[in-house]
């Protein structure tokens, strides 16, 4: 006869991260319910019970992606000393993050609800906001740069934020074509032309 130990408590921090990372990996769309409870070993009740629908875990997860590994490109944006310090920092955090995820690499972000069914637009209106939020970061960062003196008071700040906003999301899809570290990092010097 077996002996049944307590159950394992249900880390609900952990389990979000995987969540997080089985939606990074295969985007909204792709990714079954049966994903997720593998992922979690956990049953459909039980995921039901923990996050209330696939929905719900995804806006979660997504709230995590911005708070941990998509912060990283708002921090580096932050600490740069000089809107080209910044940039060029920011671009490569956005590196970082692209290449850190999980199989497929790219930008939860950029990649995680691309082409959709109609019950989806709601997650890709999520997302689309998300990155709006970034572009306008950088916009408010270059402004920064302008007033302190360091680009020059014509600069289009509007279409430089805009730009940069495209490079990222270039960089995502790049590292999700197979892109490595060394390529990626040779397209900052050439997209930092645009602030001479």
């Amino acid at each position: 006869m077996a002996i049944r130990g307590r159950p394992r408590s249900f880390d609900r921090d952990h389990a979000l991260r995987l969540i997080m990372e089985v939606f990074w990996s295969k985007g909204y769309e792709a990714t079954q319910l049966n994903d997720l409870t593998a992922a979690l070993k956990i049953t459909p009740p039980s995921f039901y019970a923990a996050f209330g629908s696939k929905d719900a875990a995804f806006r979660e997860a997504v709230d995590l992606y911005v708070e941990t590994v998509g912060s990283g490109t708002r921090r580096a944006l932050d600490a740069g000393n000089t809107a080209r310090k910044a940039i060029a920092a920011m671009l490569s955090a956005s590196i970082d993050a692209a290449l850190g995820a999980p199989q497929s690499g790219g930008c939860l972000l950029i990649l995680g609800v691309v082409n959709c069914q109609p019950d989806s637009l709601l997650l890709r209106d999520l997302l689309r906001q998300a990155r709006k939020e970034t572009e306008h970061h950088v916009l408010v960062r270059l402004r920064r740069g302008v007033a302190e003196g360091d680009l020059p008071p014509s600069a289009d700040v509007q279409a430089l934020a805009r730009y940069y906003a495209t490079i990222m999301q270039g960089l995502s899809m790049q590292a999700r074509d197979g892109a490595t570290r060394d390529e990626l990092q040779a397209l900052i010097a050439p997209s930092m032309v645009a602030l001479s």
